[in-house]
């Protein structure tokens, strides 16, 4: 009796002993699966988005940040801006449309939505001392677009991938979805990677259409400047990476850089664009409980701006950096027009950044549509030949 008992309990230990190693080994081969799964999920037809459907993913966007922000109804500074613009357009292999939009609101911001649609802000445009700042600017964000930084963005989502490889997925709901994504990427700020390739990149774009290649660094400090008072960094290039990390891979590129390209051209911006700088403090933004047409992300912004109102109210106003005085320009229909559009409210209060700060839900123009302008390639020659350019 005692020796089946002993062989009981023999048994029972053994099948104890066992249960973990049985379980180490079901979970090595859950994992294992898991692995070959995954695997088998990468080698999948990536997301793939058609010249035709990213320009219409860039439409859509373009009109959601134009409901947000509204958009100046000038046509002769989307004119100069377009000419700059283009400039730097005919330095790159893309076959894109451009499209260059001024945004009328006293935020200092660009935004690359894809297809060629590229926007600045009148804040923007008033920080800015010359037509090199402007060209480093723009060669910023149309390396965004070049590089199709948002599409790759969007073949990295798992969430859109997942959606993606799904059999029998509604196309127009996919791409309805990748739209909404890819605004809410243009509206807070692309990733570390992304935006020190739009740097070295855009610089050399800059300095490739004849224009000082200094020039963006030089606003980067200028923004830097106008930041430094504040608890968190603000609107345009201040998320990813930190602004010291861009200022030092940028100067190390200038050191390189032999290409002769000098334009500063800070006369013809001056006769071009009349816009004053505002302060942060006095940048108004959307009233509390005010949704826009793009706010489907923003509800955490407005619970940032309640937490920090109080503390922000005790910061003290930014210095206005200085302005160039006017000069010359003699293109038709290239001249800029003033600062037509209504001033903002003050309102205390300055700090956040990119995706979380007061610039990202200030208020903006009222009108949304969209001032086309025609860029002829006699324009376009003789701006290059006047601005000492390269065609």
């Amino acid at each position: 009796m005692k020796s089946i008992q002993i062989r009981v309990l023999v048994l029972v230990a053994s099948f104890i002993s066992f249960v973990p190693l049985a379980q180490a080994q079901l979970g090595g081969l859950i994992n294992k699966a898991k692995k070959i799964e995954d695997k088998v999920d990468s080698t999948k037809a990536q997301l793939v988005i058609t010249p035709e459907e990213e320009s219409h993913i860039g439409e859509q966007v373009s009109a959601k940040v134009r409901e947000k922000y509204g958009v100046v109804q000038d046509p002769g500074i989307h004119k100069y801006v377009a000419l700059v613009g283009t400039t730097l357009a005919r330095k790159t292999d893309s076959k894109v449309s451009w499209h260059f939009i001024v945004l009328d609101t006293d935020v200092v911001n660009a935004f690359a939505a894809p297809g060629g649609y590229i926007h600045i802000t009148r804040g923007a445009l008033a920080l800015l001392k010359n037509e090199s700042e402007l060209a480093g600017v723009l060669g910023h964000e149309l390396i965004h677009v070049t590089n199709e930084h948002a599409i790759k963005s969007m073949q990295g989502n798992k969430d859109i991938q997942f959606v993606a490889q799904k059999t029998g997925v509604n196309r127009e709901a996919l791409l309805q979805r990748v739209t909404d994504e890819v605004t809410k990427l243009v509206l807070a700020g692309y990733g570390r990677d992304q935006e020190l390739d739009s740097d070295s990149q855009g610089f050399a774009l800059a300095a490739k259409a004849g224009y000082d290649p200094a020039g963006l660094r030089k606003f980067l400090t200028t923004l830097n400047d106008r930041n430094k008072d504040s608890q968190a960094k603000q609107g345009l290039f201040a998320s990813h990476p930190e602004m010291t990390e861009r200022l030092d891979k940028l100067d190390a590129a200038i050191a390189k850089d032999r290409s002769g390209s000098m334009a500063v051209l800070a006369e013809r911006f001056a006769m071009n664009v009349k816009y004053k700088p505002v302060d942060l403090s006095q940048i108004a933004v959307v009233a509390d409980g005010t949704k826009g047409p793009t706010d489907d992300s923003s509800d955490s912004s407005k619970k940032d701006d309640k937490k920090t109102d109080k503390k922000d109210d005790k910061k003290t106003d930014e210095k206005k950096p200085g302005r160039f005085s006017a000069g010359i320009a003699g293109l038709k229909n290239a001249t800029g027009g003033g600062n037509d559009s209504k001033q903002s409210a003050a309102v205390t209060g300055s700090g956040g950044s990119r995706g979380v700060d007061r610039e990202l839900s200030a208020q903006g123009g009222s009108n949304p549509a969209a001032v086309a302008v025609t860029v002829t390639d006699a324009e376009l020659a003789e701006f290059a030949r006047q601005g000492n350019l390269h065609a």
